[in-house]
């Protein structure tokens, strides 16, 4: 089992989170302030560098579900799976874009649910 953090379209009201079902929600919580949330048009991308301490949810997941996030996420082509500290020093992996996104929209508050607004799950 592994805690991952998601941000994005897997959170609760995502219209990816029906991939997190059967999974254990362990807290909702911020990363450090390092980082950046920008908006890709349907998706946000994390990237490292910022200075925006984003909003997301750890789960516990089972290897087979973090398999099939990778295949969401499209790790490692388009999204990196790397460890991160969140909260209050609780470590977590997560999907970090590692391509060119500066000129992509910041999301100031850290929140891509709020951003974006909710939607009917996808999955």
């Amino acid at each position: 089992m592994s805690k991952v953090f998601v941000y994005g379209s897997l959170r609760k009201g995502g219209q990816l989170h029906g991939a997190l079902n059967g999974c254990e929600l362990v807290t909702t919580c911020r990363t450090k302030p390092e980082y950046n949330l920008r908006s890709l048009g349907a998706f946000p991308a994390l990237c490292p560098g910022g200075e925006t301490a984003v909003l997301g949810e750890v789960y516990e997941v089972s290897e087979a579900t973090k398999m099939r996030l990778d295949q969401i996420e499209g790790h490692p082509h388009l999204y990196v799976r790397m460890p991160i500290v969140v909260g209050d020093d609780l470590e977590v992996e997560t999907y970090l874009f590692h391509h060119n996104a500066k000129d992509e929209d910041l999301i100031e508050s850290g929140d891509w649910i709020e951003y974006a607004g909710t939607t009917p799950s996808l999955i």
